[in-house]
């Protein structure tokens, strides 16, 4: 209770820093906002219209609650330069609660911008075409993924030497990531190895899988992907957030540790 608690604390003055700086969310709010444009209208236009700006919705909330974890990273290392860490050490605190109030303080702006997105889904034309439950899995899948990301934010914050190696750190690994999957076009589509990576990718995993729960159908030009993953996404999904996070919080601890030891 005392962690949670320290947590919670952690958490609101973070929340408090954003809304007296809010140009931090320009970031988690209006670079999605760029993808959904570009994606739905350019290219768009040509991997079917209508029904590709259904299927591609899917794919940037996935990208956006990834990307977003570089909000993470450059705050946690902000803090580290700033020296604010080493004030919190001194506080009878729970160390668990830095990390923690940073994440579940990320991951509310998560869910602001998975709010922003859907709105402006909607007016490029996205639906929900399931039920009520099934959409609200859809959003709870996306932010367990999102809470697992913001820790490998953390993790990779702790290990920056400085914000700005942090900043780099924390956007260059997830570009490849998410673009070898099937955010944005069906992973069968991809040639050779590049295939096997996407169809094994998480993001894909959860991608289809929302799409799913969404009711958002592919375009029928898209090709289908068969095998383990594409049958079992949610199970997939569920449990490689569930593994990022068995295993990155214990390494995020670890190094938190450290740093502050010095």
């Amino acid at each position: 209770m005392r962690a949670f608690r320290d947590s919670a604390i952690v958490a609101h003055r973070n929340l408090l820093t954003i809304l007296r700086v809010p140009t931090l969310l320009v970031t988690a709010t209006v670079q999605p906002l760029m993808f959904v444009f570009l994606f739905a209208y350019i290219f768009g236009a040509s991997l079917g219209g209508p029904k590709y700006r259904e299927f591609l919705l899917a794919g940037i909330f996935v990208q956006t609650v990834a990307f977003n974890s570089a909000f993470t990273t450059v705050g946690l290392a902000n803090d580290l330069q700033k020296g604010i860490i080493d004030r919190m050490r001194t506080l009878p605190m729970s160390r668990l609660a830095v990390l923690m109030g940073r994440t579940l303080s990320d991951t509310v702006v998560n869910v602001l911008a998975l709010v922003v997105m859907s709105v402006c889904g909607y007016i490029v034309g996205w639906h929900i075409n399931g039920s009520v439950g099934d959409a609200a899995l859809a959003y709870a899948l996306i932010l367990l993924f999102a809470f697992a990301m913001s820790w490998v934010g953390a993790l990779t914050g702790l290990l920056s030497p400085s914000v700005e190696v942090a900043q780099s750190a924390g956007l260059i690994w997830l570009f490849p990531v998410t673009f070898i999957s099937s955010a944005f076009i069906p992973a069968a589509s991809l040639p050779g190895p590049l295939k096997t990576m996407a169809e094994w990718n998480p993001i894909t995993a959860l991608s289809a899988t929302t799409r799913n729960l969404f009711g958002n159908a592919a375009p029928g030009t898209f090709a289908k992907s068969h095998g383990w993953v594409a049958e079992h996404g949610l199970l997939y999904s569920t449990t490689c957030s569930l593994v990022i996070l068995a295993v990155v919080i214990p390494l995020a601890l670890m190094q938190y540790r450290k740093v502050a030891s010095h």
